[in-house]
């Protein structure tokens, strides 16, 4: 088990700055909740923590070791799992083959799927051998976290997993997210925009302005109006 630490990153595309200077940190048994309104630099900064986008200042440690030249396929070997916006399954495959996409950093003898998958996603059992194309957008976003859940990750990035999903899943997503955080032997970062959902869920809150962490600190510390404020357009 181990922490990441995001200590003072910049990224930026082209001439534009995406990120300047954020820190933030995941622990085991833990939910930090990034949240910050869209175009802030909340994606960039999972897509870096999971190696998709290089930094160009700062480090990303992880279990004190600095990964920030770590090449994507070695961060998913050292359990680092990313559920992107929009979900990225693949649609001609089938749930079971999309799923057995998240085999790829395990070794031969951990290439099952868990049986947690289904007990938390139990629609996903039921369409093991639907077409991923099938699947309504609340399904395709459980097949997304079980797709990670695969991998068995130490960390899990989670890129806005409610956005536009009936409230029943969401509510699903929820019990999922906690019920893994139970576990304790996982971190998860939780980019949100949904307040109510992520105050539920969240033990810790970093609040992203125009590419920086402008508030951070454990739930108890926030003052809810205030995080409320750098949410609202």
């Amino acid at each position: 088990m181990g922490s990441l630490t995001v200590e003072a990153i910049d990224l930026s595309y082209g001439a534009a700055q995406a990120l300047k200077e954020v820190s933030l940190e995941a622990e085991p048994g833990r939910i930090t909740c990034l949240m910050g309104r869209n175009g802030v630099g909340k994606t960039s900064t999972l897509r870096a923590i999971a190696g998709q986008q290089p930094i160009s200042a700062g480090r990303i440690l992880w279990h004190g070791k600095d990964i920030s030249r770590l090449p994507a396929h070695r961060r998913a070997r050292q359990g680092i799992a990313l559920v992107p916006q929009g979900r990225d399954i693949f649609p001609q495959l089938t749930v079971r083959e999309n799923l057995q996409t998240g085999f790829a950093p395990l070794p031969r003898g951990e290439r099952f799927i868990p049986d947690t998958v289904f007990e938390l996603f139990p629609v996903l059992g039921d369409m093991l051998h639907r077409r991923g194309g099938d699947l309504s957008g609340g399904q395709q976003q459980q097949l997304a976290i079980g797709r990670a859940m695969v991998m068995r990750p130490a960390l899990l990035l989670l890129d806005e997993p409610t956005e536009g999903i009936q409230p029943s899943v969401i509510k699903d997503i929820g019990r999922a997210i906690s019920y893994l955080r139970g576990t304790g032997e996982m971190a998860i970062l939780l980019v949100e925009q949904y307040f109510e959902f992520a105050r539920d869920l969240a033990d810790r809150f970093a609040v992203m302005d125009r590419g920086t962490i402008v508030l951070s600190g454990e739930k108890s510390d926030l003052d809810e109006q205030t995080v409320r404020a750098h949410l609202t357009v």
